[in-house]
């Protein structure tokens, strides 16, 4: 009775691992047209958010003729930009080939698909020890998470 307790377990622990799928298995999972059609997504959506972001804040200090902006909404806007290549342009087989590239590596398999576009999307914008950085903290991040 034991025994077949123990392999019930067993068999549903491994359905469970099995189960858990990272971002990578999802990318990989796309063909290339549902690829493009997700960096084509991420980058309108980013870009609206970015406008609309603007706008609001023009609105809310347009009045208000000694107002600088803070330093917050400057370096929000600056993490933005680095989900966007500006050298690429719209080449979004290039950014999904990269991303293709990037998910081959077994390091990174568990980096979301967002961190993934920003760290290729500054790769092709010549800020390649960025880009570095922050795959290393991504692949640190997702390796080995910090006990809760």
């Amino acid at each position: 009775m034991k025994l077949k307790l123990l392999a019930i377990l067993f068999l549903l622990m491994c359905q469970v691992s099995i189960a858990k799928t990272t971002p990578a298995d999802y990318w990989n999972s796309l063909d290339q047209s549902d690829k493009i059609a997700f960096v084509n997504g991420a980058y309108g959506a980013i870009s609206s958010m970015k406008a609309h972001h603007l706008r609001e804040v023009k609105k809310q200090y347009n009045q208000q003729p000694g107002w600088v902006e803070p330093y917050y909404i400057e370096r929000f806007y600056e993490i933005v930009d680095e989900h966007l290549s500006q050298n690429v342009g719209y080449d979004l087989v290039l950014i999904t080939r990269h991303m293709d590239a990037l998910y081959a590596g077994y390091d990174n398999s568990n980096i979301s698909l967002i961190e993934a576009l920003r760290i290729v999307s500054l790769s092709q914008d010549d800020e390649q020890k960025k880009a570095d950085l922050l795959l290393l903290k991504a692949q640190r991040k997702f390796l080995h998470p910090l006990p809760k």
